[in-house]
């Protein structure tokens, strides 16, 4: 999964995109879900053991533009004491994130009879009941509320009018107790009428490698589409999210590589559908040079699934044979918005090699009541956070020019975070589960998923260093195809690693001392951000008095002032600060995230005002005065801050190796550039 991006949250409450600016980002993130519970065993049941035949569910996604989803489930049981069990960690989310609260109309029967069931009073995502004698099979009905505020949810906001995108976890439940790969299940839904869909599943009877597609039709008076899907185990069933709406588009992707792959949109209107076909061949170059970088492909189909809307949530969340990525309606279309989403797609793709084939120990649990053990999120994140961002350049969804600016946004943010002085990277891994979200004030002094963007920096040191150690024989590639390619081509299946295994195969690349290398970088408390990759790259950090086209992107759609290296705040459009740098200017007179700015230098608060005053303190030899209110209570807050505005880019070093430049060269042969239309006479 990606980290929020840095805008607004009217533009993307949860989304995850390029986690390159955490302090920002935090600004957009929901509410973080409850910490991880210490859970008493449930009650004592019949021992546990795999469904003799597959549980049958239907979903009938008909009233889903009202936020309503049914679900009903044919589950084969055995007479006795039996729990069943909601999805409770979800795969991708790293964290407890099952939306129990929002499962509503729970009625369990057998043969016709009504169960009782109580809730295990600990474990509140397991039911019990006893089934009678006679009964095999349990008939299991509730229905999905698809609205907001639930424990985090990947389904907060997943419908709307015209669209809809369906996590499967959210309307499961199954026995407890077996791994959910042992667990068969063959699905069947229905769509609102002349809707299309698409999804890594495979129709009933038909063999793997496409997946399942349906194109959305107009026909007056239609009836709701039904498809049915092939059995798998519940495991790839919550891998396999579905994609669809009344404008639904498929698009075959990187013709001539098997196995095949596509990209599926669902859109707000019709006209969205259209995309460039400078898009189009970005993404089946992205297809080819994840090929030549892997070496291999875990999955008999691939689908990148798209919604382009403003009334659903934006996501990125990682699936084997798929992913859920969603972005503004014209989050494509518009420029500035293309440049913010360009690594979206790249990031989630790197996932199919890099956190569901190869897989930390700890995060390859059983079912989805194991606690998950985020340790190596590092790795599982912050790998995947590079790997996205070089396949944006190498692909050509971003320029070389734009790739550097959002290494640098990136590394400016991680440079300060004084956070960092107690609380080292490892431990945002490890905490993963209580740091996800939560509210922006103070972030950069309790930090949060920090593991994604200096995992990036930590894992561009290890490439630039691979280089120098062989004198650019090798690099992070050939650690990519040996590590995230083991085996070759395989199905979705999982491979799971630990520290020690990573260690090994970078020696297998080039022999060093691996384990202290990293070791240092993870349990590193220095204030600074580890920037030795983009030194080593042939750049370093430096400031102007002018953003990069990257950073004006993100401030302007989320409005607002980011004075983070020079006053050491970050300020939202309405005036109201954000957040306050530890041991910054702003702290060291008072300042505090929550408060608002009234006025600038005796003038009413605007955001191009404390921008001017900024610039000018290069020049003015008085401090910048703020009027700022704290509830009913107003100040006058003098900064005596003399530095001008500073924003961060990347500045060449003379007479040393272009690595970045080197590091983001595609693998492949670009192909011929999509023909113009030939203009009108």
């Amino acid at each position: 999964m990606m980290l929020p991006m840095p805008i607004d949250p009217s533009l993307r409450p949860r989304l995850r995109v390029a986690c390159l600016a955490v302090s920002t980002c935090l600004l957009l993130q929901p509410l973080a879900a409850s910490a991880v519970r210490h859970k008493k065993p449930a009650p004592a049941a019949a021992a546990a053991e795999a469904p003799r035949a597959p549980i049958v569910l239907h979903v009938d996604m008909t009233d889903a533009p009202r936020k309503l989803i049914h679900t009903e489930l044919q589950i084969p049981v055995k007479p006795g004491p039996l729990t069943l069990e909601y999805p409770e960690w979800i795969p991708g989310d790293h964290r407890p994130t099952g939306p129990i609260d929002n499962v509503a109309g729970l009625f369990i029967t057998g043969n016709g009879q009504t169960i009782a069931w109580k809730r295990d009073d600990v474990d509140m995502y397991g039911v019990h009941l006893t089934v009678p004698p006679g009964v095999n099979t349990l008939d299991v009905k509730f229905d999905f509320l698809a609205v907001p505020g639930s424990t985090g949810s990947d389904m907060d906001r997943a419908t709307s009018q015209n669209l809809a995108v369906l996590e499967w976890n959210s309307v499961i439940m199954y026995p407890a107790g077996v791994p959910v790969r042992e667990i068969p299940i063959t699905p069947s839904i229905t769509l609102p009428a002349g809707w299309g869909f698409g999804t890594a599943l495979t129709f009933a009877g038909q063999g793997p490698g496409t997946g399942a597609s349906r194109p959305a039709t107009e026909t007056p008076g239609a009836q709701p589409n039904e498809a049915n899907f092939a059995t798998v185990g519940v495991n790839q069933l919550v891998d396999s999210p579905i994609i669809m709406g009344r404008y639904f588009k498929e698009f075959p992707l990187a013709p001539g590589v098997t196995p095949n792959h596509y990209l599926d949109v669902a859109a707000d209107a019709p006209q969205d559908l259209e995309l460039k076909p400078e898009m189009l061949a970005c993404m089946t170059r992205l297809v080819n040079e994840a090929g030549a970088l892997y070496k291999s492909r875990h999955y008999t189909t691939y689908h990148f699934l798209l919604s382009l809307s403003d009334q659903i949530r934006g996501e990125g969340l990682e699936h084997h044979q798929s992913s859920d990525n969603g972005v503004r309606e014209h989050g494509f279309s518009s420029p500035a918005m293309a440049v913010l989403d360009g690594d979206l797609m790249t990031h989630e793709y790197t996932h199919s090699w890099n956190g569901k084939y190869r897989r930390p120990a700890g995060l390859a649990t059983p079912d989805f009541k194991t606690p998950m053990r985020g340790n190596l999120l590092w790795v599982y994140e912050g790998m995947t956070q590079y790997w996205g961002t070089v396949l944006a350049a190498r692909c050509g969804l971003w320029t070389p020019d734009q790739y550097r600016q959002a290494l640098a946004f990136t590394a400016f943010e991680m440079n300060h975070r004084p956070g960092r002085t107690w609380r080292n990277v490892e431990d945002t891994a490890i905490a993963a589960s209580i740091l996800r979200g939560g509210s922006p004030e103070w972030s950069n002094w309790r930090l949060s998923q920090d593991y994604y963007p200096e995992g990036q920096l930590i894992w561009l040191d290890v490439d630039t260093t691979i280089r120098d150690l062989t004198h650019n024989q090798k690099s992070l590639n050939d650690f990519a195809a040996l590590f995230l390619g083991k085996g070759g081509n395989t199905g979705p299946i999982t491979v799971p690693y630990n520290f020690d295994d990573l260690v090994t195969a970078l020696n297998q690349v080039t022999p060093y001392d691996w384990r202290g290398f990293l070791t240092e970088r993870i349990d590193s408390h220095a204030y600074h951000a580890p920037l030795g990759g983009i030194e080593h790259g042939g750049y370093r950090l430096a400031y102007s008095d002018k953003p990069t086209d990257y950073e004006k992107s993100i401030l302007g759609l989320r409005g607002g002032v980011e004075a983070v290296a020079s006053l050491g705040l970050l300020v939202a459009k309405t005036g109201e600060i954000a957040d306050v740098t530890m041991n910054g200017p702003a702290y060291k007179e008072g300042l505090g995230p929550g408060e608002k700015i009234i006025a600038v230098n005796g003038l009413a608060y605007t955001d191009d005002r404390l921008k001017t005053a900024i610039h000018n303190s290069t020049t003015v030899k008085t401090p910048i005065q703020l009027i700022v209110s704290n509830s009913d209570v107003f100040r006058v807050v003098n900064i005596d801050y003399h530095g001008g505005e500073r924003y961060a880019h990347l500045e060449r070093v003379p007479n040393t190796p272009d690595l970045l430049d080197q590091i983001i060269t595609p693998l492949t042969t670009a192909p011929p550039a999509p023909a113009k239309p030939a203009a009108k006479a």
